[in-house]
Formats: C-alpha cells, structure tokens, sequence
C-alpha cells in the first residue's frame, strides 16, 4: 500500500511546486495558465495515487472533477487571451487593466 505511495507522491508534488513556483514568478499570461495546469495535474496524480493505495474510487471521481474543471479553466483563459491580445497586442499580465473598457 504504501509503495504506491512512495513511487508516485514525490512526482505529484515535483510537479505542483513547479507549477506553483512558475505561478508566482511568470508575468506572461500563457505561461501563468500552464503552470496552472501543471498544478492540477500534480493535485491529480497525489489523489490516484491515495485512490490506488486504499482501494477507493473516491480520488477517480475527484481527479474527474478537477480534469473538468481545468478544461473550463482552458476556455475562460483562451478567451481572456484572445481579447486581451486584440485590445492590448500583448499576453502580459500587466495589460489586463485593458479589459476594463
């Protein structure tokens, strides 16, 4: 049990450091979304990973949330990106004051 654990728990949290890090550091719009998703993907990977561990379908059914939550996370950003590129020309995270208009 706590094999399965020990094997994929330090990925999944490389993986929501990165993205945390990345979240706090970047400026630029695309790079802000995908450090994002890096998150998610490392919160996944932890709930499978307890999920498989205990023999509990409960972390599929939340991993199955959060895979819809980051497909809506997907197209509010490429929206907000898009409308911020035609009014600003630029993704960069300083122009949203932009938008206001």
């Amino acid at each position: 049990m706590s094999d399965i654990i020990n094997q994929f728990l330090a990925p999944a949290l490389m993986l929501f450091i990165t993205g945390f890090v990345g979240a706090m550091l970047k400026r630029n719009l695309i790079s802000l979304f995908m450090c994002v998703e890096l998150m998610l993907c490392g919160a996944m990977l932890a709930l499978l990973s307890f999920a498989s561990a205990y023999d509990d379908m409960r972390g599929g059914v939340f991993t199955f949330f959060i895979l819809t939550i980051a497909a809506a996370e997907v197209a509010v950003g490429l929206a907000i990106l898009t409308r911020l590129f035609s009014v600003a020309k630029s993704v960069s995270g300083n122009n949203l004051g932009n938008l206001r208009d």
